[in-house]
Formats: C-alpha cells, structure tokens, sequence
C-alpha cells in the first residue's frame, strides 16, 4: 500500500522548501552502510574513507533500521528554509528527554535485541545522557563526513530549490509535486509515495515541508509523526555530477575570449550556485571568485537572485550560448 499525505484548504498555502545540514549528516551516516545508497558517492566515500573510520558510528547506526522507525528527534525536519548546523544541533540538544527516550524506545525495538544492548539499556535508563551522546555522535559525524563538502551539497540543493520554486510559479502545486520523483502520485488532494508498507497523515493545516536531499538517494522519506511537521524528503536533482571535479582544461576560446578565471567560473555554473560553493569547487579565493562573477553579471552573462542569506548566480542564455560553443 502506498503512503499517504491528506491536504486540507489551509495546508495548499503552507507548503514550502528548506534545506537541513543535519538531515545530511544522519544520511550520510546511514549511506556508509547502504551500499545501494553508494553509487553516486563512490568518490566521496573513497576520500572519507579513512576519517570515517576514526568514528565511532556504532550508536548512531544502532537507530537506523534498515525497514522501521529511526528517531525524529535525532533527525528532525529542518527548524528554517536555510537553517545552520549549529541552529539544529542546539534544536537537538534542547530535546525533551523522555519524548526523546519513547521515540528512541520504538527504533530500538525495530531491531532485535537493540534495546537489551548496552547502549539500549543506557540510554533508556538516563535519556538526558543519551540525548547528550547521540547529540555529541552527530556532531563529530558532521565535522568529518559533511561539514568540508558542505558549500558544495548546499549549491546543489539550492539549485534544486530554486529549480523546482520556478515550476511551482510555471505549474502550480498539484503539477509540482508528482515532477518530484515518479514514484509520487496525486488526485488533488492527497499525495501518494509507492512504498513498501503504509503510512496516513493528515497535514492538519500545518502544511508540508519539501526537502531535497543529496544523501537520501535514491529514497523518498516521509513517516514524521506529530508534534512534527509534515516533511517530504525527495533526491536533489544533480546527484549523478555532484562529486565531479571541475574540468582540468576550459574551452580555449573561451578563455582567450574571457580570461582563465572568468572563463573557469562562467562553465562551473551548470546549476545555480554561490560565490562560496564556486570557490570550493574551482579552489579559488572567494575574493577573486566575487570579482569574476561581478564582471560576468555586468556583460550580461550571469544572473543573481537571493535566495535566504544567500546569492546564487546562473547562466543567461547568452551565458550558455557562450560556454556550449553557440
């Protein structure tokens, strides 16, 4: 049976995109062991492979069931469009102990034997330390796996939003949603995911949250229970270049025509992206990164839009003309 998500009158006008670093960080946690998880990441995983093996994930994976329940309160939706690491982990820190310790109580028992392990025992004796340890876990998971690629996870999952905020001003919610991914359906008031087992909810008015997520490939996440707000998590387009390292040479005509650095900057933008994600991905100042993507804006090249705290820059058609050789 497939899941279910139930739209009232008001919930059309609550819907909305966001980002979530810890959401990433808890998937890709789960994608060192999800090797139908790893084909995209393959490069990533060969680089982290080492630091990933200087921490201890084992509590962590123990609340990753493979089919049931993991915590909300240990992967919430995101508390904001755009919100940091740091915004989150504090969220997470601040948890109820004892709805942390019920809701850790029903992963633990989607795998057998969880709860008598040690850490199970521990934990559900004193959850004020065990929202501390996971709390701790996370955190050091996010500065070794995430936190050096993050300017580049951001850029693609802020192209996606961007992306798909376009369709949903050129089509509208009901069109919107299946586009999301084919395994999405929709009669024009509920949202059907094809899925293993079934799950219901209502949305109560308080709308749903569409998250792109680069780690969660190639799942589609729903299942948050209230007091949660209703969240859909879908795979950001773009995942199959994600990892891929810049070209060593740009077209020669284009950098006779522009010069090496603007050239360089002008063909990394094959989706919308910062100054600070393009000087990650090109290993270049972000002064100098700024200064390039100005004087393309100024010769029509580029384009600028907000989007939260940042600005994100794309190609104008004559922008692509220019980079495909037309």
């Amino acid at each position: 049976m497939p899941s279910r998500l139930h739209f009232g009158d008001d919930d059309f006008l609550r819907c909305r995109f966001a980002l979530s670093p810890v959401w990433e960080t808890q998937e890709a946690v789960r994608t060192l062991r999800r090797p139908d998880r790893q084909g995209y990441h393959a490069p990533w995983l060969r680089r982290i492979r080492e630091a990933a093996a200087g921490l201890d994930l084992t509590p962590l994976w123990l609340l990753m069931p493979r089919r049931g329940h993991s915590p909300d309160w240990l992967g919430p939706p995101p508390i904001g469009p755009a919100a940091t690491f740091e915004e989150e982990i504090a969220a997470i820190r601040a948890s109820d102990p004892v709805a942390a310790r019920e809701d850790t109580a029903l992963s633990l028992a989607c795998t057998p034997g969880a709860a008598e392990s040690a850490p199970g025992r521990a934990w559900l004796a004193d959850p004020e330390r065990m929202v501390r340890e996971l709390a701790d876990a996370l955190e050091q998971a996010w500065r070794v796996l995430v936190e050096p690629d993050w300017p580049r996870l951001r850029a693609l999952l802020e192209a996606d939003v961007a992306f798909h905020s376009r369709r949903l001003a050129e089509v509208g919610l009901g069109r919107l949603l299946p586009e999301l991914d084919p395994r999405l359906s929709w009669d024009g008031r509920t949202l059907r995911l094809a899925l293993h087992g079934e799950y219901a909810r209502d949305l109560g008015g308080q709308g749903l949250v569409l998250m792109p997520s680069v780690f969660s490939w190639p799942d589609v996440i729903t299942g948050f229970e209230p007091p949660w707000q209703p969240t859909l998590v879908y795979p950001a387009r773009g995942i199959a270049g994600l990892w891929t390292e810049p070209a060593e040479r740009t077209a020669g005509s284009l950098v006779r025509l522009l010069g090496r650095g603007r050239a360089a900057v002008l063909s990394a933008l094959d989706e919308p992206a910062t100054t600070s994600a393009l000087a990650h991905r090109l290993r270049l100042a972000p002064s100098s990164v700024s200064a390039h993507l100005t004087v393309l804006r100024d010769a029509g090249l580029l384009a600028s839009r907000r989007y939260g705290h940042q600005v994100l820059y794309e190609r104008t058609p004559l922008g692509m003309a220019l980079t495909s050789g037309g």
